[in-house]
């Protein structure tokens, strides 16, 4: 006989409560970023690049903003605190409104890999990973173009996102390798809480971001258009911004939300998936 919970004796109204009040279960959160990502995985590549075009111009916001508070701040003791908030806004822009940005990628698209691996369904992942890569690093060189013209951006401002970009120009391959993998887990983590947060995401955009730039972990989209406006401006070469940013700072987000994040909560739910 089985045995009677204490749940047996609640009212009708007050299961419903705990029902509401209960958070989402992982395996579910597993399920909604799934289906999310094999929307994505099958939207069409004029679609992919234009998304991805506009979040490489609108994240690079981030760098703008940082580096007005930057600027405003001086030298002040609490420039990083403050500073910091103006690198959310590109994360709001993008995320909210839903535009394809590359290290959001490596766990929406990964997890309908793990659940179904083909070479059908690996070579989507890569389609997707290209397109939203090069479109992303198109979009920021844009914007750092755009930020370079001295019509657009006045004199102090400049002076300001150069004291910013240096902060990205003098780290090494191995500094932006391991402060990439911090990025990419708090990123892939933002994802994977969002549909726990749906009535608070501008707040849990902001809050999570804010650490990324406060702890000046490195992050491949913001990151590139820092390099590319010290390119353009000529205090940094393309040899630089390839191999000591690019590829490093791109393998730490993946290391950060594929390998790290994303392995182990798959293998959080994976036993509970095959009992479903």
């Amino acid at each position: 006989m089985k045995e009677k919970s204490f749940i047996d004796e609640l009212s009708q109204e007050e299961r419903r409560a705990i029902k509401e009040n209960h958070p989402i279960q992982p395996q579910l959160i597993f399920k909604i970023i799934r289906s999310e990502g094999e929307e994505e995985l099958n939207r069409k590549s004029i679609a992919l690049a234009f998304s991805a075009l506009a979040a490489g111009i609108f994240v690079s916001f981030s760098f703008f903003f940082r580096s007005i508070l930057h600027l405003h701040m001086g030298d002040s003791q609490f420039e990083p605190l403050i500073s910091s908030f103006g690198y959310t806004v590109g994360f709001v822009i993008v995320i909210l409104g839903r535009m394809q940005l590359f290290t959001e990628n490596p766990i929406t698209t990964i997890i309908p890999l793990l659940c179904d691996f083909s070479s059908k369904e690996l070579f989507k992942v890569i389609r997707l990973w290209s397109i939203v890569f090069l479109f992303n690093i198109i979009g920021t060189a844009i914007a750092a173009g755009f930020f370079s013209f001295h019509y657009a951006v006045p004199p102090d401002f400049e002076m300001a996102m150069h004291e910013v970009a240096r902060n990205v120009m003098k780290l090494s391959v191995i500094d932006n390798i391991f402060r990439g993998i911090p990025a990419g887990i708090i990123i892939a983590a933002l994802v994977w809480t969002a549909p726990q947060t749906r009535y608070f995401r501008l707040i849990t955009i902001i809050f999570f971001v804010y650490f990324i730039a406060l702890g000046d972990f490195a992050h491949v989209v913001v990151g590139s258009c820092e390099m590319a406006f010290e390119i353009i401006e000529g205090d940094a070469d393309f040899f630089d911004y390839l191999f000591k940013f690019l590829i490093p700072t791109g393998v730490g987000n993946i290391i950060g939300g594929t390998v790290i994040f994303t392995m182990l909560i798959y293998n959080q739910v994976r036993e509970e998936l095959k009992k479903a």
